[in-house]
């Protein structure tokens, strides 16, 4: 069955280079970086071109960079560890409601740990309020942790302007960046930064393989005891073929994101516009200009997410309901729920995201299953009869 993709925002293709370029750290060159002699001090040096590169692409120091298995030890590296490193500086957090669940567990986490969270609301589009934001900073205030752009609805966060107030304050800010990164320019100095989270299979890069920014005079604990790996911070033999391939793929992302972003968007339009004009009763969710550019949730009223999502995938689409994190819940999404959207319609939605492989050719079949899917199961639904 000939398969078209659209859940690009759960994981990307890598790219056919980024994989040639792996391949030799797995292979001829495949060394520890943390032996003495020449062929590791060889890798060694591709690790820190990588660290480089990861650093160039978010205009910090390489100093600042420090690699992960992903996104979700990022988040958790950043905020659990900032927070036990400057519990004496006082013991609240703000972040919001709608952020990823790495970020939204591990707030939890510190929780039961005696720490305060405050939890921001978000208006229908998904924005916080900045008003908001700066009526929760207490005296005991000492990180503030909001996602860049949301990973189920695409919404793009102010994040320059939460950088400012963060800096007002004296602050810290951690931005949770994976679904950015690729996709938005990204300046951790220009938008005051202070840590930042990415992972490489959003950008057409390996999975199991991630960074953290961390700026200079920022204090972050350890959370996993072992060798002296990145600095002390993140013990562990380097996944030295995915951290090369994750420098590669970041900087190719983001030399060509402009170009990208413009095919992608108007994909992305076309899509919606073909949906509004063609299946009654639906809704989009998120902004409709500060959004990730290949982002499409929509609801459906009527019907569930779960059964479009299964009869798609039968026609050989893929699509998803959610966060690839938390798709196998049989809950609403929060993030939905939190933008004001009723259960059925929670429980209606679906996500496209778009990349950079797609055609418009996919995207008219896409279109074209779905209204044949829609109306079949609207004639099956007991919500669509009660009306």
């Amino acid at each position: 069955m000939n398969i078209r993709y659209f859940d690009n925002a759960a994981t990307t293709r890598v790219d056919d280079d980024v994989i040639e370029y792996m391949i030799p750290y797995m292979k001829e060159v495949y060394f520890n970086p943390s032996s003495l002699y020449k062929p590791s001090i060889m890798v060694k040096k591709a690790v820190n071109d990588a660290r480089e590169r990861v650093a160039k692409a978010i205009n910090a120091n390489s100093s600042e960079i420090y690699f992960t298995s992903g996104g979700s030890e990022s988040d958790n590296l950043a905020i659990k560890g900032f927070a036990y490193a400057n519990r004496k500086k006082g013991n609240h957090l703000i972040t919001s409601c709608i952020e990823h669940p790495a970020v939204i567990n591990s707030m939890k986490s510190l929780e039961k740990e005696g720490f305060e969270v405050t939890y921001l609301s978000v208006d229908e589009n998904g924005f916080i309020s900045l008003d908001e934001l700066e009526r929760s900073i207490k005296e005991n205030t000492i990180l503030i942790s909001v996602m860049f752009a949301n990973n189920e609805i695409g919404t793009i966060e102010p994040i320059k302007k939460i950088g400012d107030i963060a800096k007002k304050y004296n602050i810290c800010f951690h931005t949770d960046a994976v679904q950015a990164i690729g996709s938005v320019n990204v300046d951790v100095n220009d938008m005051n930064i202070d840590m930042l989270s990415l992972s490489g299979h959003k950008f057409y890069g390996p999975k199991g393989v991630g960074a953290l920014f961390v700026r200079k005079g920022i204090l972050i604990n350890r959370l996993n005891d072992g060798g002296h790996q990145e600095k002390g911070k993140r013990s562990g033999t380097e996944n030295v073929p995915g951290i090369v391939g994750l420098g590669y793929a970041i900087e190719k992302a983001c030399n060509s994101v402009d170009e990208n972003n413009k095919k992608i968007s108007e994909l992305r339009d076309y899509y919606i516009d073909r949906v509004l004009s063609e299946i009654s009763d639906v809704k989009v969710n998120g902004d409709r200009t500060n959004r990730l550019p290949g982002n499409a949730n929509i609801s459906f009223k009527y019907v569930e997410g779960e059964s479009i999502l299964l009869r798609l995938d039968s026609k050989g689409v893929c699509v998803s309901t959610g966060s690839a994190c938390s798709s196998l819940s049989l809950e609403p999404s929060y993030v939905l729920l939190s933008i004001g959207l009723s259960h059925e319609l929670a429980h209606g939605s679906i996500r496209v995201s778009l990349g950079k492989h797609n055609t418009k050719e996919e995207v008219d079949y896409l279109v074209d299953v779905l209204k044949e899917v829609i109306g079949d199961l609207r004639k099956m639904s007991p919500l669509c009869e009660e009306e």
